[in-house]
């Protein structure tokens, strides 16, 4: 029997593997997508978790699409009944989901010959593990473990997803690609305050993709691009700041009474 593992080094894949190699589960073979556009931290657990496999005597195995995502997302010639001819499927995320379409497909194929394919999906996934079928198998929803558990499990054992002197789950719900479109405002806000070096990039995509990356309005206006979205969110921030002085001030007569 094959026992495979696609592992992607975000909170629950990760909390999964630890807890195979704990438990001494069967496990064979690492499956980790590398699509180009992880966060760095995801690049430095993958790093620290690679001799420990290779110790345990698991085979690790990282797959790349077979065009660069910068060429499919930017150059690709693209023909569609909606949009006509353009070049580049822009952002992914929402209903046009592309690169999730060729990650499942390059990792599907791979673990072809697996017995038991193990994913991390946590037991308050509820949607994703009402359409697992073997050999897909989730440990994870077998040991009654949530999202949160994941992430405490993991936080347990030393693995903390740092940048910039942040932990990237403080302030992203979901560590996925830096330039998921799935991301929320929340989130988006966050990258540009904390995240800076991610922000320019995004800057630097939206200059090559007609398509704003969150489309929304503000006061009936709309925005969306991520040009808009740097001035609301600066704006934003000079008004908390404006707001919060006076409120230091009168806490700090207050003490001093």
């Amino acid at each position: 029997m094959a026992f495979y593992a696609s592992v992607s080094f975000g909170k629950d894949s990760l909390a999964m593997l630890l807890l195979l190699l704990e438990k001494k589960m069967p496990l064979d073979e690492v499956i980790f997508y590398n699509s180009g556009m992880e966060f760095q931290a995801i690049y430095d657990i993958r790093d620290q978790m690679k001799p420990v496999l290779e110790q345990r005597g698991v085979r690790f195995t990282e797959v790349r699409p077979d065009a660069p995502f910068l060429y499919n997302m930017l150059e690709r010639p693209v023909d569609s009944k909606k949009n006509g001819f353009h070049l580049g499927y822009g952002w992914c995320g929402g209903p046009c989901r592309w690169g999730t379409k060729i990650k499942t497909r390059s990792l599907d194929k791979l673990a072809l010959d697996a017995e038991v394919h193990y994913v991390g999906i946590a037991v308050d996934e509820t949607k994703r593990l009402e359409k697992l079928e073997a050999p897909k198998f989730s440990p994870l929803a077998e040991a009654g473990m949530t999202e949160a558990d994941c992430l405490a499990f993991c936080y347990d054992r030393g693995f903390f997803w740092e940048e910039n002197g942040v932990r990237l789950y403080d302030i992203l719900d979901r560590v996925s690609c830096w330039c998921c479109k799935n991301k929320n405002r929340k989130e988006l806000k966050n990258i540009y305050q904390f995240l800076p070096q991610y922000w320019e990039r995004l800057k630097e995509l939206q200059s090559h993709i007609p398509m704003p990356m969150k489309p929304y309005s503000r006061k009936g206006v709309p925005y969306g691009n991520v040009f808009d979205l740097e001035w609301v969110f600066e704006r934003e921030i000079q008004e908390e700041l404006c707001g919060a002085a006076p409120k230091k001030e009168r806490r700090r007569r207050e003490q001093s009474r």
